[in-house]
Formats: C-alpha cells, sequence, structure tokens
C-alpha cells in the first residue's frame, strides 16, 4: 500500500509542478502540445489524470525543456527547478585575473569570508606575505607606475588579515619555498639580501599570527594541487592565469575542501615545523 500511496503522491506532485511552470511560462495547453508534438488531450491528460502512473521519460524531458525546469523538479526528484545548465552558470563563474595586485574581488572574497576557515594555495610565494623588495622586483617590470598601489593593496590585505576573525591555512610544495631561497627557477635573479629579508619577515609573521596562520609544506612528487583559495563553506576559487573560476555549489566545495586536507595531513612539514625548516635555509644560504 505505500508503494501505490508514493506513486500516487508523486503524480500528483508531477502535475501540481507542470501546472505551476505552464502557468509562469504563460503557456496554453495548446501551446506545449505543439511545442513538445503531442495532441492537446494528451496535455490534458497530464494535468488531470488522477491515476499513480507517471509520463514517459521523453514526454517529461520534452515538457522539461519546453518550460525551462529540470525533469528532476518535475519528478519530485529535486526541488530545484533550474536546468542542469542553469544550476551550472549560477554555481560557476568566470572573473578576469589581472596580472596587478589591485584585485578588489579578490578581496571582496576574503571579506565575504570572515569568520571562516580560509585554505589557501598560492602559485607563488602568498602576496600578502611578502615584502615590499620582492613585490617590487616581481611586479613592478610589468606594472609600471601603478606598482606601488599594487603593492599598497597587498599590504592593506595583509593588515585586514590581521584584524579578520578568519583562521589561514596555507599549503605550499616544498620546491616553492626552496626555490625562492636558492633563488631558482621563478625567483632566479632575486638578490641574496632580499631573499635573507623575505625569509625573517615571513619567521616574523608566522610568531605573530600562528596559531590562525598556518603554513604547511607538500611533497609535489606525492601530492599536487592547482593554485586555489576555499573560502569556509562559501565558495571555491581556482586561479587559471588569465581568470578566476568560482565555484558556490555544497557538492564541490566540500570535494576540493577534502583535497586540501589532504595536503596538510599529509604534509611533509606542519605549521609547527616549519619556522625551523626556513631558519634552516637560511642559515645555509648566509654561510654562502
Amino acid at each position: 500500500m505505500q508503494e501505490n500511496f508514493d506513486k500516487r503522491d508523486r503524480a500528483a506532485q508531477f502535475r501540481l509542478r507542470l501546472a505551476r511552470a505552464m502557468e509562469q511560462r504563460k503557456i496554453s495547453q495548446s501551446a506545449l502540445a505543439r511545442t513538445i508534438g503531442v495532441d492537446r488531450s494528451t496535455v490534458s491528460q497530464l494535468l488531470t489524470d488522477t491515476g499513480a502512473r507517471l509520463p514517459n521519460a521523453h514526454v517529461v524531458g520534452s515538457c522539461a525543456s519546453a518550460l525551462g525546469v529540470s525533469a528532476d523538479w518535475l519528478l519530485s526528484l529535486s526541488n530545484r527547478p533550474e536546468s542542469a545548465a542553469e544550476l551550472l552558470a549560477n554555481s560557476l563563474t568566470m572573473t578576469e585575473a589581472p596580472r596587478a595586485l589591485v584585485d578588489e574581488r579578490i578581496f571582496e572574497w576574503h571579506q565575504e569570508a570572515a569568520g571562516y576557515k580560509i585554505r589557501y594555495v598560492p602559485a607563488t610565494l602568498p602576496d600578502m606575505l611578502k615584502t615590499r623588495a620582492v613585490l617590487e622586483w616581481e611586479y613592478a617590470p610589468h606594472l609600471g607606475r601603478t606598482a606601488d598601489q599594487a603593492i599598497g593593496a597587498s599590504e592593506d590585505r595583509l593588515t585586514w588579515m590581521r584584524g579578520a576573525q578568519s583562521d589561514y591555512e596555507i599549503a605550499m610544495p616544498l620546491y616553492e619555498i626552496h626555490s625562492f631561497v636558492y633563488g631558482t627557477g621563478y625567483y632566479d635573479g632575486l638578490p641574496l639580501q632580499v631573499r635573507l629579508d623575505q625569509i625573517d619577515h615571513m619567521l616574523e609573521l608566522c610568531e605573530q599570527l600562528y596559531p590562525r596562520m598556518r603554513i604547511y609544506l607538500f611533497d609535489a612528487k606525492r601530492l599536487y594541487s592547482v593554485p586555489v583559495t576555499i573560502f569556509g563553506p562559501l565558495l571555491c576559487v581556482f586561479y587559471a592565469g588569465s581568470h578566476y573560476m568560482a565555484f558556490r555549489d555544497r557538492d564541490r566545495i566540500e570535494i576540493f575542501t577534502r583535497h586540501f586536507d589532504t595536503l596538510v595531513r599529509e604534509a611533509d612539514l606542519t605549521a609547527r615545523h616549519f619556522p625551523t625548516h626556513l631558519r634552516q635555509l637560511r642559515a645555509a644560504i648566509a654561510a654562502g
């Protein structure tokens, strides 16, 4: 008896949702029938039949397409009437990612997530932890006279982070720190004194901001991550070079939160051991 009741209940819900969608779209029975290629009497039966039978999948799909809703919603398998394409469009946004640090969109995301844990895999050293000299070396050739503005924005973001009630977890591959310390790869040509000052600056920030800011180092031969920021349960943002891809749907946020947590759980160096490792690297390059 319960199964029959469930079928009748679902069929009744289908009729209600079909009628609601037609009313919202201001489409008549005749117009819907023409659109989906059936007789008007078929549409009338869909709306008035009191039995437990649901229409076949082709008819349900055609109705959903004509009315701009999802078939799952018509069948009470979802409470969201939007189509899959609309759901994806609403959950995914693309934002231009300028080379400059003056990026109000990123700062707005940080402010929106104030109070939540922010998980961050940077593309290089985190901009807000860099010294002015490193930022000038990195950005001045590309930004010209706007370099001071960009550097000021980075300093403002660090100031904001100090006062925000968010925890920051930062995960980086080991090679990123080593490449910076020894001035290789991306950091080729960065003067030794600038690197030493940057190390001292990071050590000072680690001491000041721990445990609200924690840095973990993972082995990229075992683990891999693209640059990504996960703003609590609100959204995750991928850096793709020229654009940011931001997802707001819960399932993707949970997936990439678990991914980040794996980076932390399997890190070769935890936040407690990071300063000691950095001091050892500093001593090695200072000794020449």
